[in-house]
């Protein structure tokens, strides 16, 4: 049997190799599993990198980092780590007059106590802006306003 144009009729139709133009005589990129061999992969080498030089078995340096969580100052002392000294401190306070200070005393001068005691509010603690220190290199570590 023949074609009307004079070429025979192949019987089937061909291979994946031949469709593509693959050389099925060159060799293949990957070792070919024998006959007693499984196709999953195990005890087959990957073929080598090339142009890349085999990892060389350098120590690997590991650095510890240690991430202060940022504190948070009221007017009570805290225990942390200073980041200046880098020694564990509980901070020292100290008490100056900030924005709740001075509105409280001209409240009070509103009020009508203006002979002197509208100043009572600089004698209290408790209406005064926080500053925390280190007691031991004395640096300003964080300060908290009322205001």
């Amino acid at each position: 049997m023949s074609a009307p144009s004079g070429n025979p009729v192949p019987s089937a139709p061909p291979s994946y190799e031949e469709a593509l133009g693959i050389n099925t005589n060159y060799p293949h990129p990957y070792p070919v599993p024998g006959p007693g061999q499984k196709q999953d992969g195990k005890g087959m080498n990957p073929p080598p990198h090339m142009g890349q030089p085999p990892p060389a078995n350098n120590p690997v340096t590991v650095q510890t980092v240690y991430v202060q969580q940022p504190v948070l100052f009221y007017d009570r002392p805290v225990q942390m780590c200073c980041p200046s000294c880098n020694q564990m401190i509980v901070t020292r306070l100290s008490y100056d007059a900030g924005a709740l200070t001075w509105l409280s005393c001209g409240g009070l001068c509103l009020l009508g106590c203006v002979a002197g005691c509208c100043l009572i509010p600089f004698c209290i603690d408790a209406l005064k802006d926080v500053d925390h220190t280190c007691p031991k290199c004395s640096a300003l570590l964080g300060s908290y306003k009322r205001l």
